[in-house]
């Protein structure tokens, strides 16, 4: 069964200036950019990676998901002029969670991993209903 690992990369920007982002793996002291406006995606990668934008989320999703693909992922936001922010999360495949989800996703949808980076929405949601 394909596999898809979903990131979520929660973040504010209380300014007008368009946010820059990079969602990137680090595997083997080697970084691979995977999407974003900073640096160039992998060419390996292209074909397998999709990204949804709003104004406070950016939802990163990975197919095919295999072990090849495991290591810490990091999602890099940096508005021009002020700080960055960086956040990182390990994955291992044998460690991810199954999970069917209707509201991001058309429902039946089967995908390996709902990856929370962002303390907010941690607490907007309710993950004991996961």
């Amino acid at each position: 069964m394909d596999q898809s690992l979903r990131l979520d990369c929660r973040h504010e920007n209380t300014t007008t200036i368009p946010m820059q982002f990079e969602f990137s793996l680090t595997r083997d002291s080697k970084k691979h950019v995977l999407f974003g406006t900073m640096g160039v995606p992998e060419h390996t990668y292209r074909a397998r990676t999709n990204l949804t934008s709003t104004n406070t989320l950016k939802v990163l999703y990975l197919s095919g998901f295999s072990t090849k693909d495991e290591g810490q992922y990091t999602c890099e936001l940096r508005v021009p002029g002020q700080s960055q922010t960086n956040q990182n999360v390990s994955v291992l495949k044998d460690k991810l969670a199954k999970c069917g989800g209707i509201s991001l996703l058309a429902q039946g949808t089967s995908w390996a991993l709902l990856l929370l980076l962002g303390l907010p929405l941690l607490q907007a949601l309710d993950l004991g209903s996961l």
